[in-house]
């Protein structure tokens, strides 16, 4: 270790002599070295804190980008609810509500929120804002469809436990089995004519399948017509009361009746391509109060959500009219 050599004049014999150095020396030496040597260090720290932060921050941006990620996935997961939600108040208005004749509740009904301008100001100091917001949002729209569709539910089942009779006699099922069906040749709505090849409504649906499959009655009701109809060959027309009656038409053979009673799933006929068709099916209409119905809203009693889905999308086949 170095140590300082301190030398003082003598005028009375005219040369330096060395001097011993005091305590005080060394304290104060010391003291100025460990000072200079903090402040050195306390800027080095500074300055090693400021360009890459802190432990504690470190962990801090960690957890940030946690709880990121965390609402980033359950933003997700909140729009895949309101999907679903959204599919059940579609289903809820346009199908068992019309099954039932109850009033469509709508979809602005459904969405409508709580309107308190200021609900997420205590949201908007905090980092990634919009994100939380939004998540927060979605959670208030999923609670509140969720409580409405709850509601709607509870409204539909009274309205179940006063018709139930009405239920039995109503149309409610496919009029030919899934495992029989070759496809679903055409849905309700425009199409093109096979024959005549112009832009016409199908207020029915086809069913394709081989010629002697079983057609199924959908309702509990009477037979009011059974034989040749001109275009629909040979059909069946049931009025099932509560103003419905269904139509099945092109068959090969009856097995019911004029004036005749049938019940819901009792083979009625079998697929044909009689009168105006091009192949082997079944044409399938429903109506309620002698005005067109489409008929994919009636088949609730025996196909699952997945099996309507399908059964939509096969029956939107445009030009595939086969009558």
């Amino acid at each position: 270790m170095a140590r300082w050599i301190h030398y003082k004049y003598n005028e009375k014999k005219r040369r330096f002599e060395r001097q011993k150095p005091s305590r005080w020396f060394h304290v104060s030496t010391f003291l100025r070295h460990l000072l200079s040597g903090t402040i050195i260090g306390a800027l080095l720290l500074y300055a090693f804190i400021s360009w890459f932060g802190s432990p504690s921050q470190w962990d801090m941006e960690q957890e940030h980008e946690v709880l990121k990620r965390e609402y980033q996935m359950l933003n997700a997961r909140l729009d895949e609810a309101l999907e679903v939600l959204e599919d059940i108040g579609q289903r809820d208005d346009n199908m068992y509500r019309v099954v039932l004749q109850g009033d469509p509740i709508g979809e602005m009904a459904r969405k409508q929120m709580v309107r308190n301008h200021h609900r997420y100001d205590s949201l908007l100091t905090l980092s990634d804002a919009d994100l939380v917001i939004s998540v927060a949002q979605k959670m208030d729209l999923v609670e509140r469809q969720l409580h409405r569709q709850s509601k709607s539910f509870d409204e539909l089942f009274d309205i179940y436990k006063t018709q139930e009779d009405r239920l039995i006699h109503i149309p409610a099922i496919q009029p030919v089995s899934d495992k029989d069906l070759k496809r679903m040749a055409s849905g309700y709505g425009y199409r093109i004519d096979p024959i005549y090849h112009v832009r016409k409504f199908h207020r029915g649906m086809d069913f394709a399948a081989p010629i002697g499959t079983d057609v199924f009655a959908t309702g509990d009701g009477i037979v009011i017509q059974a034989g040749y109809d001109h275009g629909y060959g040979l059909a069946i027309v049931v009025d099932h009361g509560y103003g419905y009656k269904t139509r099945y038409a092109h068959l090969s053979r009856k097995y019911v009746n004029k004036r005749q009673k049938v019940k819901r799933g009792e083979k009625i006929g079998e697929v044909g391509s009689t009168g105006k068709s091009t192949g082997p099916h079944l044409h399938y209409e429903v109506f309620l109060r002698d005005q067109a119905q489409n008929p994919a809203n009636y088949y609730f009693l025996d196909l699952t959500p997945e099996q309507y889905e399908e059964m939509i999308e096969k029956s939107e086949n445009e030009g595939q009219v086969m009558d």
